[in-house]
């Protein structure tokens, strides 16, 4: 009876007898991961060139109020 529960809810998954239908898949993650790694790239760099432009809008604000 378990066995029977078990196996209905494990129909929706699909493990191909033919392990070459993984290869298209396995392209497609790789291609998906390097554009998420080259996106956290440039939004790392984007962000560090904003915090130097903020921290020198910072600078020049106060050396105002000094002068």
């Amino acid at each position: 009876m378990i066995e029977k529960v078990v196996i209905q809810m494990m129909e929706f998954l699909y493990f191909p007898e033919d392990k070459a239908d993984y290869i298209p898949a396995a392209i497609s993650l790789f291609f998906f991961v390097v554009a998420a790694i080259a996106a956290m790239y440039f939004f790392i760099k984007y962000s560090k060139k904003e915090e130097k432009k903020w921290e020198q809008q910072i600078d020049f604000n106060e050396d105002r109020k000094n002068n």
